[in-house]
């Protein structure tokens, strides 16, 4: 992610045969098999309660001892979602908001006209921005927040619940809030006992000047519209309640005297993951849909649809386990937002506090990345219609950096929609590129005048469009997450998938590298292949050839395409020659100047020495050709070390977690545990940090942060990493695990390069057993307490390791 000043709303200047190419690709192929908003049959209803007993419960929940305020929703606002749509929520008693957002809710387009530059326009006009769809208030009068008692809201990770619960004159009030994914809707429920009763409105608008219409026959308020780039959206909002009256006046609807009440919303637009159809289902109405959804699911009774949306979450969230240990009964006294300030200002651990915020990461993962776009800069939870970098798809670390907890912590599912997004925009990506990247104004073309397969710029939107510069490297990264995912899974049939997007980007590859002459120490002289004229993201000189970025990047591009045709049976020659290409590919040194890992083919260091990327560090993590083990030369490893040291441990949340990450990966488990609770520091006035509800903030600007999603997956990712590291092959456990959490502790449901995962505890810093289960893998050597054990499996058989 970049630093310039997000502020300027307007950032165009400065920022940076196709159908039958989309048969041929197999880009028709939706999210899921259906379009983003559809409708679908009714869901399975639980014949048992999935609910968790309370004292079960607690042990995944959030809470706060205050609601939070409408000019805050970014920084206090809680949570949920099915995957699609998401909301923040208030939880205010007298006036709960929701904003919501549909992830699909895009302006913009192709942006397929270069600028002079020949780099891409950067506009929410053209290029675009993701947008909010709509704003939900439950006004109740009388229960102003200075006149209840005992006011408590929860966050309920496992259960995908956010409940409110106050008293009033000895009265209780209590809301629930879950967005269910079977059902396709937002549900908030309101109860109470003690006698009280709620009286007020509710009130749905747009927030793009939409009139809200309401039908009193059918007790809904919906509107619908359409933007300047011909995608429809509509949403719509129902109530009813066992007692009481309910009824629509003007825009908005009535309740009075009810004990209970519900309120479902629903909404979504015409987006359809197809290039071929240009992103569009025209057969989809979303206003009509959005109240079909509402009424539908307002034909079931409350208890039916919670059951429904928590058997749905459970299982997800239940793959996963963690204790690293257990917290003071004065820790877990303290609200979660006291817990944060206690734990940065007496610099005492607080482990349980520690498992929840990689947990936090999960449950947005499991919100906000099921069956519908992948998760942008901000998800699907924004409070206005300017997200910063238009809430996009960063490609250099941003949107990979997200999914490396999928497979990790057990979401593997979550996953899909990143792989589903690659090959839907494939068709676009490879004609744009085809017909524009080598344009004799974009100072990153290939020089030799040839292009094949496709690229991408460092932003990307949902219609195949590219937002600022060429960014060459950016689909050697995001093909490196898609081979890894097969890597966890062993899936062939979706290995087969995202083949096309792997074998276009080594195609383009194979264009674009150069041949150049080196001569070592020694004065010996070899030819090289290197990456044509490029940047180091984010910093330094635009115009440098074999950068080590590139280079690390390719070198794993070309090494995953030869085992993919290798496993799939396809391309044999075509991959034996792209493997005499990678094993010609120019490699990384040490400065003798600076001891670093080189970061460009110079001995000087020719850029910003505390730069938040780790873009030269490629090769250590995501990647894995670096190693502490031996297998690596030892100059190499200590150079890494020592670039890495020099980045320095301070910088913004998604740098903090790639550093720990890289930390982790080097066998330092107190830095790797520094840099997490670095990243759990309060943020104030904008500053970098954890916001009240656990999101990350980014400080653009002294007393300005925005918040920035990759730190909340980026950080779980590293906890897992220091607990296990793994690759096909070999697994070790413990690898960086901090004195913090030595005591005690154990992890279920950890994915396995490979094909395999592992449950573990350990004691006193040493693993005590470990189960391991095959999910497609076969063999694996694992390493705990520094001894190697050779495990040999059936897929489906599990291994359990004792006396270790």
């Amino acid at each position: 992610m970049d630093n310039r000043n997000p502020e300027p709303r307007d950032n165009h200047p400065s920022r940076r045969g196709f159908l039958a190419l989309a048969a041929a690709t197999g880009a028709a192929t939706a999210l899921g098999g259906l379009p983003a908003f559809a409708a679908t049959p009714t869901p399975r209803r639980p014949t048992e309660s999935p609910m968790l007993a309370p004292a079960l419960a607690s042990k995944n929940q959030l809470w706060w001892q205050s609601p939070g305020s409408a000019n805050s929703m970014i920084e206090q606002g809680l949570p949920i979602g099915n995957g699609r749509l998401g909301a923040l929520a208030s939880n205010d008693p007298s006036r709960e908001l929701l904003t919501i957002t549909d992830a699909t809710l895009w302006t913009g387009g192709r942006n397929d006209t270069l600028d002079g530059d020949g780099q891409f326009p950067y506009g929410r006009e053209d290029f675009g921005s993701l947008t909010m769809l709509a704003t939900l208030t439950v006004d109740i009068p009388g229960h102003d927040l200075g006149t209840v008692d005992a006011y408590r809201r929860t966050l309920d990770l496992a259960q995908g619940l956010v409940t409110t619960a106050y008293d009033i004159g000895g009265v209780g009030y209590r809301r629930e809030i879950f967005a269910s994914r079977p059902d396709d809707v937002i549900v908030l429920h309101f109860s109470s006992h003690g006698g009280g009763a709620y009286t007020g409105t509710v009130s749905l608008a747009g927030t793009h000047g939409e009139s809200t219409t309401a039908d009193a026959a059918g007790r809904y308020a919906s509107f619908g519209a359409s933007f300047a780039n011909g995608l429809r959206y509509g949403a719509a909002v129902t109530a009813y309640s066992g007692t009481g009256e309910v009824a629509v006046h003007g825009t908005s609807i009535s309740f009075t005297g009810c004990r209970d009440l519900t309120v479902v919303v629903s909404g979504g637009t015409d987006y359809a993951p197809t290039a071929a159809t240009g992103f569009r289902d025209t057969s989809v109405d979303p206003e009509r849909l959005a109240r079909d959804k509402v009424q539908a699911a307002a034909r079931a009774s409350v208890r039916e649809l919670l059951h429904t949306h928590v058997a749905d979450v459970r299982p997800a969230f239940e793959r996963f386990t963690i204790d690293l240990g257990t917290s003071s009964v004065a820790q877990r006294q303290l609200d979660t937002w006291e817990r944060l300030q206690a734990r940065w200002r007496d610099d005492v651990p607080d482990p349980e506090l520690e498992a929840a915020y990689l947990q936090f990461g999960r449950y947005l993962l499991i919100s906000g990345s099921r069956g519908s776009l992948p998760i942008g800069l901000q998800g699907p939870w924004l409070d206005g219609n300017d997200p910063d970098w238009m809430g996009d798809y960063h490609s250099d670390v941003n949107i990979q950096m997200t999914y490396w907890p999928a497979d990790r912590a057990g979401l593997t599912d979550t996953f899909d929609a990143y792989a589903d997004y690659c090959v839907a925009q494939l068709p676009v990506w490879t004609e744009v590129t085809q017909r524009l990247f080598n344009t004799s104004t974009n100072r990153f073309r290939n020089t030799g005048g040839k292009v094949a397969g496709w690229a991408v710029a460092f932003s990307t939107n949902p219609y195949g469009g590219s937002g600022w510069w060429w960014h060459p490297s950016g689909n050697a990264w995001l093909c490196q997450n898609l081979f890894e995912h097969y890597e966890y899974t062993q899936d062939r049939a979706y290995l087969a998938k995202v083949y096309p997007v792997i074998k276009g980007a080594v195609e383009f590859w194979q264009t674009r590298l150069v041949s150049m002459t080196v001569t070592d120490a020694t004065g010996t002289s070899r030819e090289v292949l290197v990456a044509d004229r490029d940047w180091s993201a984010e910093h330094g000189p635009q115009d440098t050839r074999g950068n080590t970025y590139s280079q690390e990047l390719v070198w794993n591009l070309f090494e995953n395409y030869h085992t993919a045709s290798r496993v799939l049976s396809r391309d044999a020659d075509h991959a034996r020659t792209v493997d005499d290409l990678r094993k010609r590919l120019y490699l990384p040194e040490v400065s003798p100047t600076s001891g670093w890992l080189q970061e460009w083919m110079s001995p000087d260091n020719l850029g910003e020495t505390t730069h938040r990327h780790l873009s030269p560090l490629i090769g250590l993590f995501p990647g894995d050709r670096i190693r502490p083990d031996g297998s690596t030369p030892a100059a190499i490893v200590a150079g890494a070390t020592a670039l890495l040291t020099a980045r320095g441990m301070n910088s913004f949340g998604w740098a903090n977690a790639w550093r720990s990450l890289c930390w982790a990966r080097l066998k330092d488990a107190e830095k790797a545990y520094q840099l997490v609770v670095t990243n759990l520091k309060p943020s104030t006035n904008g500053s970098n940090g954890s916001a009240m509800n656990l999101f990350d903030i980014y400080e653009t600007n002294p007393g300005r942060g925005i918040f920035q999603i990759d730190a909340n997956l980026g950080t779980p990712a590293a906890i897992v990493e220091m607990l296990v590291y793994s690759r096909p092959g070999h697994l070790e456990l413990l690898p960086a695990l901090p004195a913090a959490w030595a005591s005690a502790g154990s992890v279920t449901g950890v994915g396995v390069r490979g094909g395999f995962t592992v449950d573990l505890g350990w004691r006193d810093g040493r693993v005590t057993q470990a189960r391991l289960t095959s999910v497609g893998g076969h063999s694996t050597t694992v390493l705990a307490n520094g001894r190697p054990h050779q495990v040999t499996l059936r897929p489906g058989a599990s291994v359990t390791l004792r006396n270790l």
